[in-house]
């Protein structure tokens, strides 16, 4: 009798997710990031600034702004990163120094963090100064049907497919990157 109850739950649960689904259909996608007509013909972004209080990037071409975008930070992101597993997203100038199309969040843009002044403080302390930081989209494994919410990364900057793929686009190894508090 418990086994009948419980398939029966089960059906229905399912079929009342299946109803939901076909009326309110697929979760919206996040509109696509600004981006200026001229960029698209081929032109690149020179600069990224990164903006940690506001959650919010913004590529520029000759101080303009390009594409501007929310984005999620690592868990822990008040401060500047010091040591590996901290949860901060770094602050300060760096540079794309690589672009990864296998990534397994989407695409990813490297920033050369940790830098010879991150290494000298963290050695300093004993410690270890991390690395692998990362503007990138969501995890492969979700699809691109779900855009986590809040700030979840363990340090990295983290945008939506789409627009990551945008950005990927605008920017090549050698573009500045700034992160402000």
């Amino acid at each position: 009798m418990r086994r009948l109850l419980g398939l029966v739950v089960l059906i229905g649960v399912l079929l009342a997710g299946w109803i939901v689904w076909t009326r309110l259909g697929p979760v919206p996608q996040t509109p696509p990031p600004m981006l200026d007509t001229a960029l698209e013909a081929g032109a690149r972004a020179d600069h990224i600034l990164i903006e940690k209080s506001a959650r919010r990037l913004t590529a520029m071409r000759a101080g303009q702004p390009v594409m501007t975008t929310s984005i999620a930070l690592g868990f822990a992101p008040t401060g500047d990163k010091s040591q590996e597993g901290d949860g901060k997203t770094p602050e300060g100038l760096f540079v794309i120094d690589r672009k990864n199309p296998n990534s397994a969040y989407h695409l990813s843009l490297g920033i050369n963090y940790p830098r010879p002044e991150d290494i000298a403080r963290a050695t300093a302390e004993q410690r270890d100064p991390g690395g692998d930081i990362f503007i990138h989209g969501q995890p492969n494994s979700l699809g691109s049907l779900i855009t986590l919410p809040g700030d979840w990364t363990a340090g990295c900057i983290a945008v939506t497919n789409a627009e990551i793929e945008a950005l990927w686009t605008l920017v090549d190894r050698g573009t500045t990157v700034e992160i402000r508090p």
